[in-house]
């Protein structure tokens, strides 16, 4: 059985997803275009462009935006801003979204295409916030969708009981599988550390809930993903090994893989050995992701990252990895069925129970799914 551990459903960029005010969810896809590393352009003539102007004055203070006009094209299926009279804009989401919106239609279309039998939705806020809609996906597709709660981590410290109160609502009525917690994020509504403290009360509630927890870890307080910041980010390991000596019985994962581009070095990967201490504790998987993330510096079929993954499963264990794609930005650099071909058909040094477990058995016993259903 074929998991894909990590997609995305999502409404229309400038629908209100969840937010109070489209504008909201806007704002946040502001923000979110300003940091990322796709290159921006001068929609005119595809000249290079910057999009440090339309970063907030305030990092974390979407308050401080500049107005630049910031909108959907929705023929284009992309966002545009305007600074000087020309208009610009990037491929953070990938071409082809028309109204910049992907359905969970859409998605199994893409799954059928290419042999994938069931895929976890996970949440971002610049994607929505809305546990409901989340909720009508998998609904629309019993047994092949499943999904993640949607968090605000940044109210976690300042508003424990609503933020609890929304979680529960997620799982508990809305019937979504697992929660997703952006470290990052976290460190919007503060500085602290979130594996205690403030953060207790909720993570006791999560606890209880029974569900498996999905972390996205940055650098700390800082963001970014920059060589300077590992450091940052074995920090946060250690908060995660602090975190999981509170709550031993709760199964968790990382997303993403490592931040790989922390990591590159010419034309490998270069892994320190403080990444292998949380992995001591056999409660916790690892993401197998590697195109969405250095699809643009490696091409098809990503062999600078081969050593990588081999030492993955030689450290981690096959049966604690689990393949991800974070389909459907993923298709900014291969097809569906490519990043299921870069491992199946080249990481020859896996062999067949090793890929069983990646490719669909670490997620299935994550999740609960029964294995017996086989796509062909």
């Amino acid at each position: 059985m074929i998991i894909d551990s990590h997609a995305y459903c999502f409404p229309p960029g400038d629908a209100k997803a969840g937010y109070a005010d489209a504008r909201d969810h806007l704002r946040w896809m502001q923000a979110e275009h300003a940091v990322h590393h796709q290159p921006a352009w001068r929609v005119r003539d595809r000249a290079p462009a910057s999009s440090e102007a339309i970063a907030p004055a305030s990092p974390g203070d979407w308050s401080t935006l500049p107005d630049v006009d910031f909108r959907v094209d929705r023929t284009h299926g992309r966002v545009v801003w305007t600074i000087d009279g020309e208009d610009c804009t990037k491929q953070f989401y990938p071409p082809h979204l028309r109204n910049l919106e992907y359905t969970p239609d859409g998605l199994i279309a893409e799954m059928d295409y290419a042999g994938v039998d069931a895929a976890l939705l996970h949440t971002n806020p610049m994607l929505g916030r809305d546990s409901a809609f989340q909720a009508e996906c998998i609904a629309a597709f019993p047994g092949r969708l499943y999904s993640m709660a949607p968090l605000d981590e940044w109210r976690i410290a300042s508003e424990p009981d609503r933020v609890i109160e929304e979680i529960e609502r997620a799982v508990c009525a809305h019937r979504l599988h697992a929660v997703k917690f952006n470290a990052s994020l976290a460190y919007r509504g503060s500085e602290q550390p979130w594996s205690r403290g403030a953060y207790q009360p909720f993570w006791d509630a999560v606890a209880a809930l029974n569900v498996p927890v999905f972390f996205t870890l940055g650098a700390g307080p800082v963001l970014g993903y920059h060589a300077d910041l590992t450091q940052g980010y074995l920090s946060e390991l250690g908060v995660l090994m602090d975190w999981m000596e509170r709550f031993p019985d709760t199964i968790c994962s990382i997303t993403h893989g490592f931040p790989w581009r922390m990591f590159v070095d010419g034309d490998r990967l270069v892994l320190p050995d403080g990444l292998w201490r949380p992995f001591e504790n056999p409660n916790l998987s690892l993401e197998v992701c590697f195109p969405v993330r250095i699809g643009d510096l490696f091409d098809y079929p990503y062999r600078e990252t081969w050593p990588a993954l081999e030492e993955m499963a030689d450290r981690i264990g096959s049966d604690r990895l689990l393949w991800g794609t974070d389909m459907p930005f993923q298709n900014r650099f291969c097809t569906y069925r490519q990043s299921r071909d870069w491992i199946e058909k080249y990481a020859d040094y896996l062999s067949e129970v090793d890929l069983a477990a990646i490719m669909g058995g670490t997620a299935a016993r994550i999740l609960g799914i029964s294995r017996t259903r086989k796509f062909t």
